[in-house]
């Protein structure tokens, strides 16, 4: 008895084999927020468990915990909710929401009062913590590791201030490595940088912290700040969104990460505040 066997594109049983074609992820053009769902997860540098992060309305980051709970489990004021890809605080009427990894994280103190059901969490997610570093998958980052070095004014900083559409940033790369965020053809980040030899940069400046939010200034402090002020409204759009020029060029493009700005506080940031500008002053040469 010889064997048939099955014909090409067909099962062994004859049936016929279908193949699924991936479907390209995409973003509707009226949707508030670029970002695909892809680019928003990652893991707690404290803790190593998965987070997923989002964009809040005033368009800052949020991490928070990847799967819905039920809102009755949630206090009230640790509920938000998503809609169109940006989260928004406190609950959208629904029996389901989510809640920050703040809340959860075994290694950070919660901010607000927890039941039993967020208490039994916590604990499964600290033995996730502890299975991940016994296999050395994972090493927590120590608290204090943002602080260190601060207080040098060796070239430019690490995390410099940059001023634009009338607010201070506080970048999260030096000027030079700041990269696009968008998605590429092959569905990779970008590799090239929003500092772009063919598009107009910023003026290193000395210019005072100035208050915050009504809050009191620092008393005579002038830092170091990559003004943007002086570019094209457009120009300013594309930094903050971080985005090439060739990018920027094409809005149908998803972004594949948060943009790294955070609005800048000179109380809470001033380890990073920089008395003297940049030497040699290479960014400054490019936007004259």
């Amino acid at each position: 008895m010889r064997s048939t066997p099955a014909p090409a594109g067909r099962h062994w049983d004859g049936s016929r084999h279908t193949t699924r074609r991936p479907r390209p992820l995409q973003v509707a053009g009226t949707s508030p927020s670029r970002l695909l769902r892809a680019g928003q997860s990652g893991r707690c540098r404290q803790c190593g468990n998965r987070i997923d992060f989002y964009q809040r309305a005033d368009q800052r980051p949020i991490a928070l915990h990847p799967t819905e709970l039920a809102a009755t489990q949630v206090p009230e004021a640790c509920r938000w909710h998503l809609s169109s890809g940006i989260a928004y605080p406190h609950g959208d009427g629904s029996p389901w929401c989510r809640i920050p990894h703040a809340v959860l994280c075994p290694h950070r103190t919660p901010l607000c009062r927890t039941g039993p059901h967020l208490e039994a969490l916590r604990r499964q997610l600290a033995v996730h913590t502890r299975r991940l570093t016994d296999t050395g998958s994972f090493t927590p980052t120590p608290a204090t590791a943002s602080m260190q070095a601060a207080d040098s004014d060796v070239g430019s900083s690490a995390r410099p201030v940059v001023q634009l559409l009338l607010c201070r940033y506080l970048a999260e790369h030096t000027v030079e490595d700041i990269r696009c965020v968008a998605q590429t053809r092959h569905r990779h980040r970008c590799t090239h940088p929003v500092l772009a030899s063919t598009a107009p940069g910023g003026i290193w400046r000395l210019l005072p912290t100035g208050p915050h939010r009504g809050q009191l200034a620092l008393p005579d402090v002038l830092m170091a700040v990559y003004d943007l002020g002086h570019l094209p409204y457009s120009e300013q759009l594309r930094w903050r969104a971080q985005r090439c020029p060739q990018h920027a060029a094409a809005p149908g493009a998803a972004d594949l990460a948060l943009a790294g700005w955070q609005p800048f506080d000179p109380l809470l940031h001033t380890a990073h505040i920089r008395t003297r500008l940049p030497h040699p002053p290479a960014c400054q040469a490019k936007g004259r």
